[in-house]
């Protein structure tokens, strides 16, 4: 499946992935590199009031799992990759392209699908068997919070104020404390009513842990370890990065996701015939709802 268009219901649970270009290791686990992508994270979901239920950030991609109820998931994910970019890419040195390509996003369907997800985003560094378990991993995760533990602060460093600060041609370092304000980095939880009571929670996520242990035990006999993580060069490329085929989206049930692919379909030939008419010159055309219009440039005038 090549890359759909755009199109995200405010009220949809989406599964959101972008990964560093050439697989490179732009994110490798530092305390450097986890308070500025904490600190981005934190500010993003609060400035577009995102949902955000888990995420897992690995050493050459990320994943979210997010519900943008303002339909603005889009100006979210700009923002959030492009300040990832400009500051974790001054973190490692690193200047230009970032990013492999746009981010992907599928939206989640049911529950049983929910939770696979929220399992396979635990399962990260363990089933690339670089740790034994998931609170090994030594990078940025939405474990301690899943478990129950208090919101985490990170550091936002306003570059803006930064550069204010400047007396002739010096500049202040580019993460110097003095610009730097704390943010909460807060999780929304998962929409389910099975998980009222806060014991239930514990008993999933107990059982999801386990079963990613048992699983990485039983692919990778020897890992990498906390401390091989850490050593890892940033801007390693390795030589064949991981690819999987992108899905359509996430459902346990076949009649759902069914019913999804032919609504998409229905969408991608309504917007193709509205698009046509648009760029043609027709402004009062409709499009499908949630759909993003393209860009219309406007015509060039002669000179006399």
């Amino acid at each position: 499946m090549g890359w759909p268009l755009r199109r995200h219901v405010p009220n949809q649970i989406e599964f959101v992935t972008a990964r560093c270009l050439q697989g490179r290791l732009f994110t490798r686990p530092s305390p450097r590199t986890n308070d500025v992508l904490g600190g981005v994270l934190a500010r993003s979901v609060k400035r577009y009031g995102v949902e955000l239920f888990a995420f897992s950030i690995a050493s050459n991609h990320l994943h979210l799992l997010v519900r943008a109820p303002r339909g603005n998931l889009s100006q979210f994910m700009q923002y959030l990759l492009t300040n990832i970019s400009k500051k974790v890419g001054a973190v490692v040195n690193w200047r230009g392209s970032f990013w492999e390509c746009r981010y992907s996003s599928e939206p989640v369907l049911d529950e049983g699908a929910l939770l696979a997800r929220v399992r396979y985003v635990l399962s990260h560094g363990v089933k690339e068997g670089l740790v034994r378990h998931c609170d090994e991993w030594p990078g940025l995760s939405c474990l301690p919070e899943l478990l129950g533990k208090p919101p985490r602060v990170f550091s936002w460093f306003d570059w803006s104020k930064r550069w204010e600060a400047r007396s002739g041609k010096h500049v202040p370092d580019r993460f110097d404390p003095r610009f730097a304000t704390r943010e909460t980095l807060e999780l929304t939880p998962l929409p389910l009513v099975r998980f009222s009571r806060r014991s239930a929670w514990r008993r999933f996520l107990r059982r999801a842990i386990r079963a990613v242990y048992e699983q990485g035990r039983r692919d990778h006999p020897h890992v990498l370890g906390r401390a091989g993580v850490l050593e890892q060069d940033p801007q390693h490329r390795p030589q064949r990065p991981k690819r999987s085929k992108r899905p359509w989206c996430h459902a346990v049930s076949a009649r759902l996701r069914i019913a999804f692919i032919e609504q998409y379909r229905a969408f991608r030939a309504a917007f193709s015939d509205a698009s046509a008419r648009w760029r043609n010159g027709d402004l009062s055309v409709v499009f499908p709802e949630y759909a993003h219009r393209p860009f219309l440039r406007a015509p060039a005038q002669r000179s006399a």
